[in-house]
């Protein structure tokens, strides 16, 4: 089920970026970020009061609170340098750039989180290091 997930995240991905394009189009790239996040905030909570998850506030820990701050905190800068970055780049040559944050999560992932890096994840990195590269330039 994680890889159904996971394929729909990528393909909402691959629409987010064509939309965005077309829309920040004389659009101050703080602002179509700005509203962009309003639209997820409410599409969030709405998905929170629709499975009626929102008791489970009082159950999170200070550290989750911390990193989950944290994720947001990042999450808003990515966004910010994302639009920006569309804004005054091609499309074509931004994504594949973004999508660098694969083979620097594996990194961070192996260093921080400890999990395994394979001689099949290692050259996954290399190859969409490459192919980035090679989109890029």
């Amino acid at each position: 089920m994680w890889f159904i997930f996971a394929l729909l995240s990528a393909i909402f991905a691959a629409a987010t970026s064509i939309l965005a394009k077309l829309g920040i189009e004389g659009v101050n790239s703080n602002l179509a970020t700005a509203i962009r996040t309003v639209v997820v905030v409410v599409m969030s909570w709405g998905m929170v009061f629709l499975t009626n998850a929102q008791g489970g506030i009082s159950d999170i820990s200070k550290r989750s609170w911390i990193f989950l701050i944290l994720s947001g905190l990042a999450t808003g800068i990515s966004w910010l340098c994302y639009y920006k970055a569309l804004q005054i780049g091609d499309v074509s040559r931004v994504v594949p750039i973004d999508k660098l944050s694969v083979v620097i999560t594996l990194v961070l992932a192996f260093f921080l989180l400890h999990e395994q890096f394979t001689p099949k994840s290692l050259i996954g990195c290399i190859l969409i290091g490459a192919g980035t590269l090679l989109m890029a330039l």
